[in-house]
């Protein structure tokens, strides 16, 4: 239960910008999902959620991976966007082609970014290989891949 839970307040947060706990508890309810505000709160310091702020203007719960990715060292970005041929999802696998030798290098750019949603990474000599909980957050995690490949910080 607890899974599925947490599951869906990052479909919440992913889908519109929650700013209140209040609110968030209100929108499981609306799932199915009956809680009291402190489990709202350890939910929400289980999963690393942060208030940022969204582009609307407004404070809303996020997961960290944006901050995280502010936080990544130039040298990682760099290796990503020179080492890295194509990304691609297929449920919650996420095949990362590398050029050859760069896997390992990756996969390292990858574990310090820490996406959300990301359960492990394996690497080899030209690919890695990144496990995802569920479907969505392995396409999330591609998106934001892509773009940080393409146009770095």
């Amino acid at each position: 239960m607890k899974n599925k839970r947490q599951n869906a307040i990052l479909d919440l947060i992913r889908e519109e910008s929650i700013d209140t706990q209040e609110l968030l508890q209100e929108r499981l309810a609306e799932r199915g999902f009956s809680v009291t505000q402190a489990t709202v709160s350890r939910d929400i310091r289980e999963l690393n959620l942060v208030k940022s702020l969204g582009d609307n203007g407004v404070y809303c719960y996020r997961t960290d991976f944006a901050r995280r990715k502010e936080a990544m060292p130039e040298s990682m970005v760099t290796i990503l966007q020179h080492a890295v041929i194509s990304v691609e999802a297929a449920n919650n696998l996420l095949v990362v082609k590398t050029r050859t030798g760069m896997g390992n290098a990756v996969g390292a750019a990858v574990d310090a970014l820490a996406p959300a949603g990301c359960i492990g990474t394996l690497a080899g000599d030209d690919t890695l290989l990144l496990i995802a909980k569920t479907n969505d957050a392995a396409d999330d995690i591609c998106s934001t891949l892509l773009k940080l490949i393409k146009k770095g910080l």
